[in-house]
């Protein structure tokens, strides 16, 4: 046996999730490894005809407390903390007649689980463990002599080991182990610190902040091929999106696609499926084209006819379940991804055809309303704030202007302002007629994003052979004021005749005027939809 090999001779079991528990213990009996275990684990293994020792003999108490005080013992916590080679460590092992744990095996409280269903406060504070964390970080703390499983995932690999090395871990497995059950505890502690934020009504600045996530997929490279990346899913009630969708086929998806895919589909969520059907084309994590129809498909069709040379390679977000029809035409050009909230048989056989079309699933839209936080981070620090809910269908619109919006104008000015919420600043959307026409994304300056819309609205006009741009009678939404005339100027000589943007500008009024000279309507929102 190496140096640095530890064998195992006894294993504390106590386990929430009991899923392989009786074939993993039998299999550590098998070894020749005693089993000490509590409760409900104590009782499976039992039944399962396996020798076992409670806890309670370990400590010489009963449980109690409705199962909140049990491990929480020197008996236990000597167990696992004593350093073998330490001869007081030993001394007192002995002199208190504890012995020592070699192996724990703990799974927590299904505290993230209780929250995601929607459990109660109380019931929520009941699945809070505190047993289990204490126990994990003990044997954590001391992995030189003592091994921590908290993943059922890892029972096999632990197995194979412990089978080949004569009951023995070597040194890199329990340092992996400690490391492993360190980031569990940790995600564990955020996910009831941030639950409990958010049941305070007035903590919306903790001075300690912790995420933690689970793995969901680890990723071939990120943004690019020199970067490592990985997929992690948060804890707490799941909003509807790629970490909630079924991926039913196409190639693994990227760190491109998810980021692209995710701002699809909340681009797309804005808009109600009760109301219409829509559909958000996504490229680099900008709407190249979006669209209302009476259909998905005719939808489809109006947000290609907005710039369809950038859609080739982009991502599809619908929000009504995905139909034959619109399968039957989106996959007529090179697409990354189709995201709906379900699908028919038809519609999933006709995308099946393109095998490296990847087809998600997300059982539901995500709110626009609601709540949630981002997280950035910057060199040496994360910046968090409060998704942004606002939603244009909520706000009090106000004309500035001498001539007020027709309804045909109003219903076009909400439709882009829902839009140029998912556009990266500064940005600009014609609409007309419940289609993008044109849009400018991410300019440095608001006014070159408004002659880029512009000639895109000009471009497409010439691509169908008419004879006037398309942004000719649309309307404009800019995502910020216009801090000069001059953008809106441009929007005007492209043809839009109302605008709509937040307002707020120190030459507002200078704004205002050149609105009313060229005979345009414009509202204020009082919003602005900055998104970098």
């Amino acid at each position: 046996m190496s140096h640095d090999q530890v064998r195992v001779t006894r294993a504390l079991l106590s386990v929430s999730d009991k899923d392989g528990l009786v074939a993993f213990a039998t299999a550590l009996d098998r070894l020749g490894i005693e089993l000490v275990s509590t409760g409900g684990t104590h009782k499976a293994l039992r039944a399962a005809g396996l020798p076992v020792t409670e806890v309670a003999e370990l400590t010489g108490f009963p449980e109690m407390m409705d199962g909140r005080v049990k491990t929480l013992h020197p008996g236990v916590h000597g167990g696992l903390l004593a350093v073998r080679d330490n001869p007081e460590h030993q001394a007192a092992l002995a002199a208190h007649g504890i012995r020592a744990i070699d192996l724990l095996v703990v799974n927590l409280y299904p505290f993230e689980a209780t929250v995601a269903q929607g459990a109660d406060y109380d019931a929520c504070v009941e699945n809070i463990d505190i047993g289990g964390p204490a126990m994990i970080r003990a044997a954590s703390k001391n992995h030189a002599d003592v091994a921590v499983v908290v993943d059922v995932a890892d029972y096999g690999d632990l197995l194979g080991e412990l089978a080949a090395h004569c009951g023995a871990l070597s040194a890199r497995t329990r340092r992996r182990l400690a490391q492993k059950a360190y980031a569990r505890t940790a995600a564990y502690d955020a996910a009831i610190a941030n639950w409990l934020g958010s049941q305070i009504e007035t903590e919306t600045t903790p001075v300690f902040r912790a995420f933690g996530g689970t793995l969901a997929q680890s990723l071939r490279y990120g943004e690019n091929p020199h970067q490592s990346a990985a997929f992690y899913r948060m804890p707490g009630p799941a909003r509807p999106g790629v970490a909630t969708a079924r991926q039913l086929q196409g190639k693994e998806l990227s760190y491109n696609n998810l980021n692209d895919t995710d701002a699809a589909y909340e681009c797309v969520a804005e808009f109600e499926p009760a109301r219409s059907a829509a559909v958000a084309i996504i490229k680099h994590a900008n709407p190249c084209g979006v669209a209302e129809g009476a259909s998905l498909l005719e939808a489809y069709e109006r947000a290609l006819a907005c710039d369809p040379t950038s859609a080739f390679g982009g991502i599809v977000a619908l929000n009504r379940t995905l139909d034959a029809d619109a399968a039957r035409r989106i996959v007529e050009i090179f697409t990354e991804v189709i995201i709906a909230p379900d699908a028919t048989e038809e519609a999933v056989a006709i995308v099946a055809a393109k095998k490296n079309l990847r087809l998600l699933l997300a059982d539901g839209l995500p709110d626009p309303r609601g709540g949630g936080e981002t997280v950035k981070t910057v060199s040496g620090g994360l910046l968090v704030q409060a998704r942004d809910s606002a939603v244009v269908d909520d706000m009090p619109l106000q004309v500035v202007t001498k001539r007020a919006p027709t309804d045909r104008e109003y219903a076009d000015l909400r439709f882009a302002y829902r839009v140029a919420k998912h556009v990266k600043s500064n940005a600009i959307v014609y609409v007309r007629d419940g289609a993008t026409v044109g849009i400018g994304a991410g300019q440095m300056s608001r006014v070159d994003s408004s002659r880029i819309a512009a000639w895109k609205a000009a471009e497409g006009a010439s691509r169908i052979g008419a004879a006037e741009s398309l942004a000719k009678g649309s309307v404009v939404a800019s995502d910020a004021f216009f801090p000069f005339a001059d953008g809106l100027i441009a929007a005007a000589e492209a043809g839009a005749t109302a605008i709509i943007q937040p307002g707020g500008s120190m030459r507002d009024a200078d704004v205002i005027k050149a609105a009313d000279e060229a005979g345009l309507a414009m509202v204020f929102t009082g919003h602005r939809h900055f998104r970098h």
